[in-house]
């Protein structure tokens, strides 16, 4: 039997988790509220004092750091790379303590799974970060030569979540071709080819908006508004980023929320919320594309899959393609530990993770 401890640290929250091979044993999530954070004046300052929280739940459920075989930890901003389980290595941890390709709460992950792994006696190691990068050459291209796409997506859910579709279907994952659809407080809609996630909308950017993301823009009202002089540049990126979607629509973040609104009467709720549904599934159209029309499955997941006329409006559209399968919910903690019991049993070999040698 093996043991592995799962660790995620996020923007509020620290989850913490042990599974006894596929079987969660423990789990619990600590909430931090803002002004327990508010002290310190990067996230890569929490380093010591997310470690403390950690070994502080592990202490109060009786369990061992020494007992456990792996640490598994959610992977941060890491460098562009295929995505599989990678060993923590320097390298890592220099590009996650330098936030090197950006700076968010998951790139505390390797930190600790490395403190608390170098006490085990065992390996840390992430799996399937963000920065996942398997596009095809193709996909990058813009009309823009100083502008290519980049691979930024939720790798980890969307991946677990076609690999569970696979078992339902009782075949390999890699001998499948499958269009997930990740619907949280960001969207990615992710073609898999044979196990390789070969586009992606960057749910920055582009692709429908979200709780509060404006996804893809017109490019010239876009590029008038960011000359316009209504908004320095930092304040507009946060409109676009975390008050866009349906916060500026609707002034809530919360999809229920928004459907109460429409339920109790508000004709522009019930238009905006279709409008949303309406592009999640043109996108997922649009990746179809991608994997010429031989899909096998569509994956909705994600908190926002939990809405009954979400899944219902996605699903009228899409359907005509592939059957589609709903996994509502996030699976991160179960996904971290499938591949730590992957790499037990040697049914997946890890990745050294080298830092690149070249300009971010």
């Amino acid at each position: 039997m093996s043991r592995i401890l799962v660790i995620n640290p996020g923007g509020t929250s620290t989850k913490v988790a042990l599974f006894e091979d596929d079987t969660a044993v423990f789990s619990k999530t600590v909430i931090h509220p803002s002004e327990e954070l508010k002290d310190f004046g990067r996230v890569m300052e929490q380093h010591a004092f997310r470690t403390k929280v950690v070994e502080e739940v592990l202490k109060e459920a009786g369990i061992a750091i020494e007992s456990v075989d792996i640490v598994m930890a959610r992977g941060g901003l890491a460098q562009p790379m295929e995505g599989g389980v990678y060993e923590v290595t320097d390298d890592l941890i220099a590009d996650m303590r330098d936030c090197r390709y950006g700076e968010h709460a998951s790139n505390l992950g390797a930190l600790i799974a490395r403190d608390l792994a170098e006490r085990a006696g065992v390996h840390a190691f992430i799996m399937d970060p963000v920065s996942v990068d398997e596009m095809d050459d193709v996909a990058r291209i813009t009309g823009l030569k100083e502008i290519s796409r980049v691979s930024l997506l939720h790798a980890l859910n969307s991946r677990a979540m076609a690999r569970a579709v696979a078992d339902e279907l009782h075949k390999p994952y890699e001998a499948l071709n499958m269009v997930t659809a990740h619907l949280g407080a960001g969207i990615s809609i992710i073609p898999h080819r044979k196990g390789k996630m070969i586009d992606c909308n960057n749910p920055m950017e582009m692709g429908p908006f979200c709780p509060d993301r404006a996804g893809g823009l017109p490019s010239k009202e876009l590029a008038k508004l960011c000359f316009s002089g209504k908004y320095e540049e930092q304040e507009f990126l946060k409109k676009m980023t975390r008050e866009g979607g349906l916060n500026d629509h609707l002034g809530t973040k919360d999809l229920r929320v928004a459907e109460k609104m429409a339920a109790d009467g508000d004709e522009y709720a019930d238009l905006v919320l279709s409008a949303m549904s309406y592009q999640i599934a043109k996108e997922i159209g649009a990746m179809a594309t991608a994997l010429t029309g031989d899909v096998d499955a569509i994956v909705l997941t994600g908190g926002m899959a939990h809405s009954e006329r979400m899944v219902k409006e996605i699903t009228e559209r899409v359907q005509y393609i592939a059957p589609v399968f709903v996994k509502a919910g996030e699976y991160e903690m179960e996904a971290l530990a499938g591949g730590g019991q992957r790499v037990l049993t040697g049914t997946e070999t890890s990745k050294p993770y080298e830092r690149l040698n070249r300009p971010q």
